[in-house]
């Protein structure tokens, strides 16, 4: 059935021709002005050799499925765990919910094109990703700011973490982390329907990013490019304050701890927040603030697949093999399963 499915290595050899000559006559048709009406794009994908199909189409499939069943899976533990019903797994279920949809939002349409003849997607379904990539992907940064600031206020502050993080304020930063992703996204997808596009019609990537779409334009991008900046910045710029002011004061609270078991304790409950910052933080700034140049677009295929794809798939693993409340409750789920 994968032999049938699969394109033979001629057609798909041919379509990577295609697609070469269509970049190559990307500044000439420019030049002339040729305008359209744009009703569908090409993406490139992540490679142009046949022979790379099939084995990243099984590769990113695994990934796919580890995501959802890492991410739902953690969910479900949650809501049927009434001993984690706190603050701090509130956040991690709303984190787990958005890796979930962000990966769904980009890796099914990713594997699909890995078989098909032409990576088409249409204009509308084009807009639609890149509209709710950018809300999933803004609400992850905040959301890693809430949970740095829950940590703040539970180490810093444990006498009054239970008044202070109350269930009326969790819910309120996590709908507002929602609203911002939203606000995000209208700004940038309400300035890309401004723009007017070439007959060329090939994004150079493997999803509907927003540069790489207006790569495309033919018309002034610099409103864009502002929005872009400005964005950007703010997403970054605040979020990553929030945790470096959080896990300063934890640090100096931990470091007046007398005991070692005590710190160590109250340092194991930082630390797969801290690598997920690390690595999410780290992919997302190097792909968004980075100078253009002629093979930004090439790296920034590599280096969104971090955060785009590996990410959603790391998080639950790294919050479930380093937390020992996780590993409790999934063993009592178990446990009562085998016992019905």
């Amino acid at each position: 059935m994968l032999d049938q499915g699969f394109l033979p290595r001629q057609i798909l050899g041919k379509q990577a021709q295609d697609i070469k000559e269509r970049l190559k006559n990307l500044p000439e048709n420019m030049e002339k002005g040729n305008h359209s009406t744009v009703t569908k794009f090409f993406l490139s994908g992540l490679t142009d050799q046949p022979e790379l199909q099939l084995p990243l189409f099984l590769l990113f499939l695994g990934i796919y499925l580890l995501t959802v069943l890492g991410n739902l899976g953690m969910i479900i533990l949650i809501l049927l765990s009434s001993h984690l019903h706190t603050p701090m797994y509130f956040f991690l279920s709303s984190l787990s919910f958005i890796d979930l949809c962000q990966s769904t939002v980009i890796t099914p349409k990713m594997l699909v094109n890995f078989v098909m003849e032409k990576n088409e997607i249409s204009y509308p379904e084009c807009i639609t990703q890149l509209c709710f990539f950018v809300i999933f992907v803004v609400s992850e940064c905040f959301m890693l700011a809430a949970m740095a600031y829950d940590r703040y206020v539970a180490i810093c502050s444990p006498l009054l973490y239970s008044s202070i993080m109350s269930q009326h304020k969790c819910f309120s930063l996590v709908l507002g982390v929602y609203i911002i992703g939203i606000v995000c996204a209208s700004a940038h997808v309400g300035c890309i329907f401004r723009v007017d596009f070439c007959r060329f019609d090939v994004i150079n990537h493997y999803f509907c990013d927003l540069i790489s779409i207006l790569k495309l334009s033919c018309s002034n991008i610099f409103v864009n490019e502002l929005v872009i900046l400005i964005f950007s910045l703010i997403n970054t710029i605040f979020p990553t304050l929030t945790i470096l002011i959080s896990y300063t004061f934890i640090i100096i609270s931990i470091l007046r701890i007398k005991s070692t078991e005590g710190r160590s304790k109250a340092f194991s409950t930082c630390s797969s927040h801290i690598s997920a910052v690390a690595v999410f933080f780290g992919s997302a700034a190097f792909m968004y603030l980075k100078p253009s140049s002629s093979s930004s677009i090439d790296e920034g295929k590599i280096c969104s697949i971090f955060y785009t794809i590996f990410v959603p798939m790391l998080n639950p693993l790294i919050y479930s093999l380093r937390n020992k409340d996780v590993n409790i409750a999934l063993k009592k789920i178990i446990e009562r399963r085998s016992f019905f």
